[in-house]
């Protein structure tokens, strides 16, 4: 037995809350093609993010730590990955539509240069006067313009939501403005839960690294009131956090931050009794977010990795020397712009030179970046 598209569709009808995104009413892409026989639109969708190029350099993309401290640490790739199972577990308790979820969150990083946030601040310094760069606009880029797989049109050619989706699924950073999405309405249930499960991946993720890289000492946890309550929760009563009991915290901090999503969520959902998606656009605040008590741990959290993590000398010197190599790199292929590669150097009769070259360097990932400046710089290369 096998289910057809239209039964696939139908499913979503009579399985998910009334307001989810159903791909059966899905507002099309912008150019016209068959849906597959077997998958749902925002299926397709997330299966083309998948196989595209830019998701698969996002394996060599830094996290915190730059490709080359070690095997262990997050990258962007799994870091993509970890946001993608935490929100398909929010859409499935909520009743969104979970394959939109999947979709939006595995696009979320696709523009994120390399090295990083030091990469993207370094770049968005350099960018100033012509626009600046956003990873979160990049990402959009990305998927409508310079993924390249298709004889009639540039980009993935994703569906209306999911581009939606990717624009605003952050809605400190919203950048519909600069994407032609339409700015009057918010957020999508599905993009509201994509942008939640990206801050409790990063914050979760971020502290495991920063624990097992020795960044951060678990003694010094204890000032945080989220620590406090996760180990006293597992009995573990302080001295050498080993590898197992790592894990363990991790995963109760984790567990604990998605049942609170989900409660306050239902609470809110049962206070505004959305009938359709676009009522869940129309609110005035997202309807997924922590409860007050939770967003007060996670920002002190924040702070703390902040504090203690981002600003560690050791993550200072893996960002200095980033900034150095892409600063470079960027006034290098500035002095002369035929030094890029073919389909880059077709683009400057009709760009901006110094776009094509935000657009270059964000595709390299931490480790063609280096190869790229030993070429450039050092004279034995």
């Amino acid at each position: 037995m096998h289910r057809s598209r239209s039964q696939l569709e139908q499913q979503e009808l009579e399985t998910l809350a009334p307001y989810a995104l159903f791909s059966r009413h899905s507002r099309g892409r912008s150019h016209h093609e068959a849906e597959p026989r077997y998958r749902t639109a925002f299926q397709r969708d997330r299966d083309r993010i998948v196989h595209c190029a830019a998701f698969r350099l996002l394996e060599y993309k830094t996290q915190v730590f730059v490709n080359d401290a070690g095997d262990y640490f997050r990258t962007r790739l799994t870091h993509t990955l970890e946001v993608a199972q935490i929100g398909r577990t929010l859409a499935r308790a909520l009743g969104a539509n979970e394959d939109l979820v999947e979709a939006i969150c595995l696009a979320h990083d696709l523009g994120h240069p390399p090295f990083g946030h030091a990469g993207e601040g370094i770049l968005n310094q350099l960018m100033a006067d012509w626009g600046g760069f956003n990873h979160n606009h990049q990402s959009f880029r990305v998927v409508t313009k310079l993924e390249r797989r298709y004889p009639k049109w540039n980009g993935l050619n994703l569906t209306a939501e999911t581009l939606e989706g990717i624009a605003k699924h952050e809605t400190e950073y919203d950048i519909s403005h600069l994407s032609g999405i339409e700015t009057e309405t918010g957020a999508s249930l599905e993009a509201q839960i994509a942008n939640i499960a990206d801050e409790l991946a990063y914050n979760a993720h971020d502290l495991d690294d920063g624990l097992q890289a020795g960044l951060i000492r678990a003694e010094q946890l204890r000032e945080l009131d989220i620590w406090r309550i996760v180990t006293d929760r597992l009995g573990w009563a302080g001295g050498v956090l080993d590898e197992v009991d790592r894990h363990h915290v991790i995963r109760e901090l984790v567990g604990m931050q998605v049942d609170d999503v989900l409660q306050n969520s239902a609470a809110n959902i049962e206070v505004a009794k959305p009938r359709r998606s676009l009522n869940v656009q129309r609110q005035s605040q997202p309807l997924v977010s922590h409860s007050e008590r939770q967003q007060a741990h996670n920002r002190d959290l924040k702070d703390f990795l902040f504090e203690n993590m981002y600003r560690h000398y050791r993550i200072l010197r893996m960002q200095t020397r980033a900034e150095h190599i892409l600063q470079a790199l960027f006034s290098g292929y500035m002095k002369e712009p035929r030094q890029l590669p073919h389909d880059f150097r077709a683009r400057l009769a009709g760009e901006e030179t110094e776009r094509v070259l935000a657009d270059y360097i964000a595709n390299l990932t931490d480790r063609s970046a280096f190869l790229e400046y030993r070429q450039f710089f050092d004279p034995k290369s």
